[in-house]
């Protein structure tokens, strides 16, 4: 994966400015991750290993943990986009009580594949993926009797034979997903564009669907949450037979669980216990899960703790010393940030907004090493010393506050007319909690 070593990709200048714009509001970029990864190197041979047993048609499930500015979802991005470039398809899920509760997995499944992305498609892929199996049938058709080339009523009939026997698999698993399929086929055919489009919407999980649509298929109701694992077996089968080599799917933030009732937190934590389970007994081939979630979230009393079997299934030993973690583990930890790893990350920054500056020699030489390490010191020293509440926050104030101002003002110099301040405004729940555990007031840093 390129994490610490060898060659890092060259983003494109459009994509370049993306990161850029990111930092600069305080977000994970969405692409190109490895051009300023840092310390994931260590990962690197288990998660291939693993990426290659989901291609072969095997399934993985991986917990991730690290307490808050570890970088757990820049490590799940980072790790969306290995797999893609693999030929897998991606999706990242941020668990929420309100819009994405994990105990409601046709919630869940909705939101698959509405953010579902390729190499090709940032987003929103799942209705391309649904026409590359149908023109993928097509080709498969045309080479094994070319003679139908010219013959359109004979072509589509070899079709919708050979989408049956494709179906075959999908119909004794999840029906309805197969009767949509067809459905969909024959309004697509008949351009008949609204029904296709309420029919690709339904297929999709959404909640919204016209009853003609639906009738037209030969299904009722919505996709509920039985239902949803079923589509999800559906859905990896379409994957593989489109060309697709498996998906891997990401539940962010698993531990908002802890802050939602009772009966709720349960709920989630025993559709998480099941997910795990469906995946060992070999029911979603093609698959990798991986949820992030804090120590806390895995050892504490409102996480993990209060439903046994599953802390079982998530056990790992972190009692010996980091260095010696096992990759290969169903949970692994983030080493978090130190003034060094920042301070690395800062300059692999610099380097990559120098590329498109306007004036790269000047912003090279002002915001040398020695700025951005003491940029480090002071970000983290607004917080106490705790370096990993500090890397969003110190990234923000490298692009906007340094490397911005000397790119687009000469007579600007850092040492001289920098004296930047932490205001509550520009953080979040997690930094605002970690300052005030050292100041109420405004902490000037002074690098």
């Amino acid at each position: 994966m390129t994490s610490d070593s060898g060659a890092r990709s060259k983003p494109s200048a459009e994509r370049r400015r993306a990161i850029i714009d990111a930092l600069r509001r305080g977000t994970v970029p969405e692409h190109s991750l490895d051009t300023f990864a840092v310390g994931l190197g260590r990962f690197d041979a288990a998660l291939e290993d693993e990426l290659a047993l989901v291609q072969r048609g095997g399934a993985v499930f991986k917990a991730v943990r690290g307490e808050y500015g570890s970088g757990k979802t820049f490590f799940a991005r980072h790790f969306e986009e290995r797999a893609k470039s693999l030929g897998m398809a991606a999706c990242e899920v941020q668990i929420n009580e309100r819009e994405t509760p994990l105990h409601q997995l046709e919630t869940v499944y909705r939101r698959l594949t509405e953010r579902l992305s390729t190499t090709s498609m940032r987003t929103g892929a799942f209705r391309s993926i649904i026409d590359q199996w149908f023109y993928c049938l097509e080709q498969d058709v045309k080479r094994e009797r070319p003679q139908l080339e010219d013959d359109d009523a004979a072509l589509e009939k070899s079709i919708r034979d050979l989408m049956e026997r494709r179906l075959f698999a999908i119909q004794a698993t999840a029906p309805a997903f197969a009767a949509t399929l067809r459905a969909y086929r024959a309004a697509d055919m008949e351009n008949d564009t609204a029904t296709a489009e309420a029919l690709i919407a339904w297929l999709g999980g959404q909640p919204t669907v016209g009853a003609s649509a639906k009738r037209a298929a030969g299904v009722k109701g919505e996709v509920d949450h039985f239902a949803a694992l079923s589509f999800l077996q559906g859905l990896l089968m379409i994957l593989r037979d489109a060309g697709m080599f498996g998906l891997v799917l990401v539940l962010d933030e698993v531990e908002t669980l802890q802050r939602v009732r009772s009966d709720v937190r349960d709920k989630g934590l025993n559709a998480l216990r099941q997910l795990i389970d469906e995946i060992d007994g070999g029911r979603f081939p093609g698959l990798y899960l991986m949820i992030t979630g804090t120590p806390a979230f895995f050892e504490g009393p409102q996480g993990v703790a209060r439903l046994p079997p599953l802390a079982a299934r998530l056990q790992a030993d972190f009692r010996t010393d980091a260095r010696f973690d096992n990759p290969r583990a169903v949970q692994i930890r983030l080493p978090g940030f130190s003034l060094e790893s920042l301070g690395a990350v800062g300059r692999r920054v610099r380097d990559l907004y120098v590329q498109g500056a306007h004036e790269p020699a000047r912003v090279a030489a002002r915001a040398d090493d020695a700025l951005i390490d003491d940029l480090a010191r002071g970000v983290a020293g607004a917080f106490g010393g705790r370096v990993g509440v500090a890397p969003r926050l110190f990234l923000k104030k490298l692009v906007e506050d340094l490397l911005d101002r000397i790119d687009q003002f000469p007579d600007f110099n850092p040492r001289e007319h920098y004296a930047p301040t932490v205001v509550d405004a520009e953080l979040n729940d997690s930094e605002r909690a970690a300052r005030s555990l050292v100041s109420p007031d405004d902490v000037r840093l002074d690098p």
